[in-house]
């Protein structure tokens, strides 16, 4: 996958995923990493997200973890990121199960 690039987080903009774990209507586990390793500090993140019953529903869970606390660009990523999954993904996944 490619995307813009990131100075200010060492992010070169290109990224190689993997499923590294799966569980049928409950569990996906993705690998993603910067695939730039001239990049410093490597990213090497884990997403995973989980689905709960809940009541008539199904709760989400979704756990992006690996980001180290001591190195600033990631620390800067981490921001980025989860500013993105709490507000652009979250509205776009709202619509998509909105029309089922």
């Amino acid at each position: 996958m490619r995307t813009l690039p990131r100075p200010n987080s060492n992010f070169s903009g290109t990224v190689v995923a993997e499923v590294v774990d799966f569980e049928a209507e409950r569990m996906l586990r993705l690998r993603w990493q910067d695939a730039d390793e001239g990049q410093g500090n490597r990213a090497d993140w884990a997403i995973t997200w989980i689905l709960e019953p809940e009541g008539r529903g199904t709760r989400l869970f979704l756990v992006h973890e690996g980001f180290d606390p001591d190195d600033p660009y990631q620390v800067q990523a981490h921001r980025i990121m989860g500013g993105g999954w709490r507000s652009i993904v979250t509205e776009r996944l709202g619509k998509v199960l909105n029309k089922m």
